[in-house]
């Protein structure tokens, strides 16, 4: 099983690159499997590539139940 991780493009590199923010960190990544990107969009992460273009809201919902589960791993 692979895990993806949603993030939201901040901005579009040269060399089919992006900056993207997953949980208020900052990675770069290769947008080659999804060249229409545009800023602002959600994009789910996977080993550093973005593997499709998802919807805001599902992007946010999983955001969340991940910060809830690394608060659960804390206890």
């Amino acid at each position: 099983m692979c895990l993806g991780v949603p993030g939201r493009v901040e901005e579009i590199l040269e060399n089919d690159r992006a900056r993207v923010d997953v949980s208020g960190n900052s990675l770069e990544i290769s947008i080659r499997l999804t060249p229409e990107v545009k800023v602002g969009q959600y994009v789910l992460i996977h080993a550093g590539f973005a593997m499709q273009i998802v919807d805001e809201a599902w992007a946010k919902e999983t955001l969340g139940l991940l910060e809830e589960l690394r608060q659960y791993a804390q206890l």
